[in-house]
């Protein structure tokens, strides 16, 4: 089996957006990130929510593996990456999940059922209010081989 090959970041700062990363990865070029979701979801980040200060001092973690803002707050460059997959569209984009909806014909409700999420994020990543994670981009492919 091919060994996977790690997603490494050569360069990170804060970008102008708040809670926005501006990463530059090894082989693939450079990413705009919001962190927010993750920040606001994750008690460890309680310091980065409470201060911007502190958001801004990130630094490259060691061997470009993850970024780090001290000792004990750090996010993974693999984390980073399928962030930065998601929310380009790369995963999936609204059109391509609003024809799949389709395909199936399946209502808001009936996808929302198969995918294990709420209606309202179905009607989200259609119009492209939220990116469409990487695990519902997986799950559209494996109900459409169903």
């Amino acid at each position: 089996m091919p060994r996977k090959k790690l997603a490494r970041l050569i360069a990170v700062s804060a970008a102008e957006q708040p809670l926005t990363l501006r990463l530059v990865w090894q082989d693939e070029g450079e990413s705009l990130v919001d962190v927010s979701g993750m920040i606001g979801a994750f008690r460890l980040y309680a310091p980065l929510r409470e201060s911007r200060e502190m958001f801004r001092q990130v630094r490259l973690g060691e061997h470009g593996t993850d970024v780090v803002w001290s000792d004990d707050i750090d996010m993974s460059a693999d984390t980073l990456w399928r962030l930065a997959q998601e929310q380009t569209g790369a995963t999936m984009t609204p059109d391509a999940f609003r024809l799949w909806r389709e395909r199936k014909a399946y209502t808001l409700d009936q996808a929302a059922q198969a995918l294990g999420v709420s209606r309202r994020m179905v009607a989200y990543y259609e119009r492209g209010n939220r990116p469409i994670p990487r695990i519902v981009a997986l799950a559209t492919r494996g109900l459409d081989a169903a």
